[in-house]
């Protein structure tokens, strides 16, 4: 009997160990890609436990590989297309990269439009995506919509303190409306992606950009930098749109039940998941850049009204371009104001 308690016991170990590997064995294998590097606070906090999350509520049957510093190819500015051609299956897209292909999602780049908080903003930036966007994201399968943190000006010398201290500078802007803003101050703007960042910066080609806290440390900042300063009060100087995506063939060819994984993944949740990770960023970068001494300065609240004056210059000439062209850009500037606005004043109660 002893021998056949043992031949059973080693039965049932070994249909355990079988059906831990079989539960384990992905089947379906989706490759995700991002521009930066895998310390920043996007994919620190969000994109790697966001895949770790869907392969655990799939059992193992999604593996979700994330390849950062577009290892898988490509530039970070034809992500999109990356995309929607099923190079990939997925990835994280800045849709301001690619200028005058999105114009409606220009509203939320707009100057003084967002709250200083990535989640409250990536909440309404969900909103006006569903109302105002999905049209235009329609060739891919859109999985969240997010804004990041507040953007600030990144400097070498000494930080500024009145828009007479921009005059001149050569600028980093991510966006349009970014630039746009930096003219209007009277910097030179220069638009480029963020890998390209750093190298400019060593070699003289920009003085500073605009960025966040939270890309800081791992784009080298304090070293690169001497000052960061933000502008007074609770809306940010700027903000940037990003979404998440995959190939519509690559979400379509799931089974329904793995469907169901990444569908429980998506939307409010995880824009607002993606923002937040964004704020976490943000304090530990800013952390990193007081720590090496860097000058961090806030702009007086009188230079600061004089450059949200000079922003909603920026907002009325883009509301005019946009409706010459026959979008409702005073609609969609009202609309995402007063989605910035809700989410905005929950986040602070």
């Amino acid at each position: 009997m002893s021998l056949i308690r043992l031949f059973a016991a080693c039965a049932t170990a070994a249909g355990v160990l079988a059906s831990a590997a079989c539960a384990q064995a992905p089947e379906v294998t989706l490759r995700f890609q991002h521009f930066v590097s895998p310390n920043s606070a996007n994919p620190k906090h969000f994109i790697e436990p966001w895949a770790e999350k869907v392969e655990a509520e799939s059992n193992g049957r999604i593996k979700v590989e994330i390849y950062p510093f577009m290892q898988l190819g490509g530039a970070a500015t034809a992500q999109y297309d990356m995309i929607r051609d099923g190079v990939i299956d997925g990835g994280w897209v800045i849709p301001g990269y690619q200028p005058g292909r999105f114009p409606e999602a220009e509203a939320l780049e707009l100057p003084f439009m967002t709250p200083k908080l990535g989640e409250a903003a990536s909440r309404a930036a969900w909103d006006f995506t569903q109302k105002h966007l999905m049209d235009d994201f329609a060739d891919v399968h859109l999985i969240a919509a997010h804004m990041h943190g507040p953007g600030l000006i990144h400097k070498k010398g000494p930080a500024v303190q009145s828009v007479e201290d921009l005059q001149g500078l050569k600028l980093r802007g991510p966006s349009r409306p970014a630039t746009l803003l930096l003219r209007k101050l009277g910097a030179q703007p220069v638009g480029m992606a963020v890998p390209a960042f750093p190298e400019a910066l060593s070699k003289g080609v920009v003085d500073g950009g605009v960025i966040t806290w939270e890309m800081s440390p791992s784009l080298k900042l304090d070293e690169l930098t001497d000052s960061h300063t933000d502008v007074a009060g609770d809306t940010a100087l700027y903000n940037l749109y990003f979404i998440w995506a995959m190939n519509k063939d690559s979400y379509a060819n799931l089974p329904d039940d793995l469907k169901a994984v990444i569908d429980a993944n998506s939307g409010m949740f995880a824009s607002a998941w993606a923002g937040r990770a964004h704020d976490t960023g943000d304090a530990e970068g800013r952390a990193v850049m007081a720590a090496a001494g860097n000058e961090i300065a806030e702009i007086s609240p009188e230079e600061t009204a004089r450059i949200r004056a000079l922003g909603e210059d920026v907002t009325d000439e883009w509301i005019a371009e946009v409706t010459a062209k026959g979008l409702d850009g005073a609609g969609l500037v009202e609309d995402a104001r007063a989605l910035m606005d809700r989410y905005g004043a929950a986040a602070s109660n």
